[in-house]
């Protein structure tokens, strides 16, 4: 297994930068919606496009190369990592990416089902692992944003996430900091901090987590056959067979990014919705419970239900539909689906081999397996090697 390029990975997420936070906080009272992503959307109309590969970050066996779009320089990596890890870049000087998206939890979170965000707010959804992003076409779990520097905005600008009241006053700040400053002058030489160039330092540096190279990789495409167990085999046959996996989780002749880049109604959501708003809590070390996170005031209260990509497009047949994830790394980064709702691999295999959750929108794709027990097994044991 190979994660490039970069290892030291600071204890910078708990620590702000030497920029102070804003004296005054501006933080949004207007729930997170249109008008983001039309700032999104007119951010990846300006970023800059381009088709060639990244000349200096080497992918590893099994996946594609980067995009040089999306890479940039490696003063712009180690400029969007020095970001990433930034506390001071959210409205309070508490959050930075890095706390949801954590590098010893697979760039995911394992300590809690859904996000938590600015001033213990529990979020909507599970914070996806960032391993291979650069290659995801469409992000969110919802898939409404197709550009990676662009994204960036979303978190920074959602009132209930980083908190940021608006563009202006964060890149002021940003152009202000004695750090800062000549960093982006010499990342970015004539621009200097800007909305785009904010998003693609970052986006640079998030394109450098590859997954691949592993035993999986040696095994499938380095003929090396011996790198995977019997197990492990058995759990590949089956994931590209009668599981059918394979089916949204794609595994290509060269490359694998175990997913279709689309979306699907599994019936997660569905059935997360009949449960009242109740989530499943961990307590402490081995103690889960149950809890309403509105009653407690961890949660909206009167936020509506979680529709997946209805929401972006209001078609029928995109109600709780959400997109297929990638797997590397898949053990790392529990606990799984848009909502945290399955906190293993064995939970996840038990669900679809139930046939997901029952719902008039459910994909024609889930379907019930009829997995033995050593079946099953053998599936975790697989995607543990990944």
């Amino acid at each position: 297994m190979s994660v490039a390029p970069f290892a030291n990975y600071r204890s910078a997420a708990t620590k702000p930068s030497r920029s102070p936070p804003p004296a005054t906080l501006g933080v949004a009272t207007a729930p997170q919606g249109r008008g983001i992503a039309r700032v999104l959307h007119a951010l990846a109309l300006l970023v800059y496009v381009g088709g060639a590969a990244a000349e200096d970050i080497q992918s590893p066996l099994g996946l594609p190369p980067v995009p040089a779009k999306v890479a940039g320089t490696p003063a712009m990596r180690r400029l969007g990592e020095k970001l990433f890890f930034d506390r001071s870049l959210s409205a309070n000087g508490t959050l930075s990416c890095a706390m949801c998206h954590i590098p010893a939890q697979g760039f995911a979170s394992n300590q809690s089902a859904l996000s938590i965000g600015m001033e213990g707010r529990s979020l909507r959804r599970n914070a996806p692992s960032l391993y291979n992003v650069a290659f995801k076409k469409f992000l969110f779990h919802d898939g409404r944003e197709p550009d990676l520097a662009a994204q960036v905005w979303g978190p920074l600008l959602a009132a209930d996430e980083m908190g940021n009241a608006g563009i202006g006053p964060l890149v002021a700040r940003l152009r202000a900091d004695a750090d800062y400053g000549p960093s982006f002058e010499a990342s970015f030489p004539g621009e200097g901090a800007t909305m785009m160039t904010l998003g693609r330092a970052i986006a640079a540096y998030e394109a450098a987590l590859l997954r691949g190279g592993g035993r999986f990789d040696r095994a499938v495409y380095g003929g090396e056959r011996a790198a995977l167990t019997p197990q492990e085999w058995k759990g590949y046959e089956l994931f590209t067979g009668k599981a059918g996996c394979a089916a949204c989780h794609a595994i290509g002749a060269e490359t694998a990014l175990f997913t279709d880049q689309s979306w699907h109604n599994t019936g997660v959501a569905f059935r997360s919705g009949a449960t009242g708003g109740k989530r499943l809590v961990q307590l402490a070390p081995g103690v889960l419970q149950h809890v309403d996170l509105a009653a407690v005031g961890l949660a909206q209260t009167g936020a509506p239900n979680d529709v997946g990509r209805f929401e972006i497009t209001n078609a029928p047949t995109d109600r709780w539909a959400y997109t297929t994830p990638m797997l590397r790394g898949v053990s790392e980064s529990a606990p799984y689906m848009h909502d945290g709702s399955l906190r293993t691999l064995a939970e996840v295999i038990e669900f679809y081999d139930r046939g997901g959750g029952a719902n008039p929108s459910l994909d024609p794709k889930i379907r019930p397996l009829e997995l033995t027990p050593d079946e099953k097994a053998a599936i975790v044991a697989f995607l543990e090697a990944l």
